[in-house]
């Protein structure tokens, strides 16, 4: 009888093991694809690539499209942190940037040199979009500049070049020995507005990419490179080298863009996004058949940029920014001034660290923390809203504590209180003014730091300025704009509320 038992209980057992076992393999049967992320950098071309690709590879699985996440540096450590999958490149950037190589290296050269970071570089997509030289035409020709030699022998010109142009290998400092520039003394520009500055008459020449829409537009003599610095810029994607694999089903839809995109096409797109209003979404549309898209599209007005459906995620995503950072903020830095208060050896330390990292430039801070943190989005943007926050309140918490009466701590000795006592009883609620105009002022400044956050792909109301700046759209960049400010202001209007409410007497 009791064999019998045991071997009933041991046949329950079994069945139930292969239940469960039955039930986990088809809950993982029923977890969705992995998403192919996909990354782009902060001009025209890059986000409607970026779209084009997020289209293609949706065809055949699950994927998202991170914009505008910023210069190479930032998407190569997205890369290599695996926060990212791929993204749209060129070879030249990837030989002098990523790799330091000379000369036009092949698709398959690249590749070997990219291995040992767990990178590769595949699908070249058709086009050369190499760097060059912009001057306007009636200018060009008044002052016979034909080549980029010709510029050496014209002190008088004034030279608007991009921020990433400037520091890159391939770009304004190995052009200056090849050419014989140093006299020129260049000013940074976004990308964005050079043709329009140019126009304007407010610089003279300027970096364009060979498949910028706005040349034609402009009127612009693209310089000729005489002395053959420039490398071949030819289109193609930097993935981890996992991704054919991984993303077998979405690698075999991108597969079928090779060679297919030549100069005019990426041009006609480009226009589209930059000249007729359309949408970077709308303008990759036309690639593949959806020409549907007659004349340049209405303008919109600012309320309905502003209100446009995206308002409300930007929102949300803006708040979760600014509020869970200023969290943390509170938490850390009311106990650090706390500390530097109480223990003067303490204080010049505390105050050296957080005064160093506020020092910090917020694009080299968010790199960094990419890097070491192995993501990009909210975290790494969260982590480095809540570092630039603690100054604030840390000086003001410090500040507070001091300001209360030696008196009223004997008084408090006195009664015989306890220091934890003394602390929240006395001295917290007498220094509670200045305490909360620390975290008013880190609130406020987290507004607007946190528009900073869309360049690695956080979202809020950044994106909608990264994307205006982009294709140089004001009221693009109003919208993201004024919510913000509206926001900030809002903040403080709720801080001074709570700073009303709480000098009422008998209110806590």
């Amino acid at each position: 009888m009791h064999s019998q038992v045991a071997a009933n209980r041991n046949t329950l057992r079994v069945t139930a093991l292969a239940c469960l076992c039955a039930a986990m393999l088809g809950a993982g049967a029923a977890f969705p694809a992995e998403t192919l992320r996909i990354g782009s950098k902060r001009f025209t071309e890059s986000y409607v690539l970026g779209e084009l690709l997020l289209r293609t590879a949706l065809t055949q699985g699950a994927a998202e499209h991170k914009k505008g996440l910023g210069n190479t540096g930032i998407l190569v450590a997205a890369l290599r942190a695996g926060a990212i999958d791929l993204y749209p490149e060129y070879s030249g950037t990837i030989a002098r940037e990523v790799l330091k190589m000379d000369g036009n290296p092949t698709q398959e050269e690249l590749s070997r040199g990219l291995a040992p970071l767990g990178l590769s570089a595949s699908i070249a997509l058709g086009f050369n979009n190499s760097y060059a030289l912009g001057v306007r035409e009636d200018l060009a020709a008044k002052l016979g500049v034909r080549t980029i030699g010709d510029l050496a022998r014209q002190r008088s010109l004034k030279f608007g070049l991009s921020h990433e142009f400037l520091a890159r290998q391939d770009g304004w400092p190995g052009l200056t020995r090849r050419y014989g520039l140093a006299a020129a003394a260049p000013s940074g520009l976004d990308h964005g507005i050079a043709y329009e500055a140019l126009a304007a008459g407010r610089v003279d020449v300027i970096d364009l990419y060979s498949t910028d829409a706005k040349i034609a537009r402009y009127k612009l003599r693209v310089l000729a490179d005489d002395r053959g610095y420039f490398p071949r810029y030819e289109a193609l994607l930097l993935h981890r080298a996992d991704v054919p694999v991984r993303f077998a089903p979405q690698w075999q839809s991108l597969q079928t863009l090779a060679g297919r995109i030549d100069a005019e096409h990426m041009i006609a797109m480009n226009a589209a996004a930059e000249l007729d209003g359309r949408t970077f979404a709308q303008a990759a549309a036309m690639f593949g058949g959806e020409q549907a898209l007659p004349g340049a599209a209405p303008k919109a007005g600012f309320f309905e940029a502003l209100f446009a459906a995206d308002l409300w995620r930007l929102t949300r995503e803006h708040l979760l920014l600014v509020f869970g950072s200023l969290a943390a903020s509170i938490l850390a830095g009311l106990p650090l001034g706390i500390l530097a208060a109480k223990k003067a050896a303490c204080a010049q330390p505390v105050f050296a660290v957080v005064g160093v990292i506020q020092t910090i430039p917020s694009l080299a801070l968010l790199a960094f923390l990419i890097a070491f943190m192995g993501s990009i989005g909210t975290w790494p943007a969260a982590v480095a809203l809540f570092l630039y926050a603690l100054l604030p309140i840390v000086r003001n918490t410090h500040a507070g504590m001091l300001g209360v009466g030696e008196g009223l701590r004997q008084a408090a000795v006195a009664l015989g209180l306890s220091g934890r006592d003394r602390l929240f009883a006395i001295e917290m609620p007498l220094a509670r003014p200045a305490i909360l105009a620390g975290i008013k002022t880190s609130a406020v400044i987290n507004v607007g730091t946190a528009t900073i956050a869309a360049f690695i792909g956080a979202g809020g109301y950044g994106e909608r300025i990264a994307a205006g700046l982009a294709i140089n759209d004001n009221t693009l960049l109003l919208a993201g704009a004024v919510p913000a400010a509206l926001l900030a202001l809002l903040i403080q209007g709720m801080f001074e509320w709570l700073e009303h409410l709480w000098a009422i007497p008998g209110r806590a």
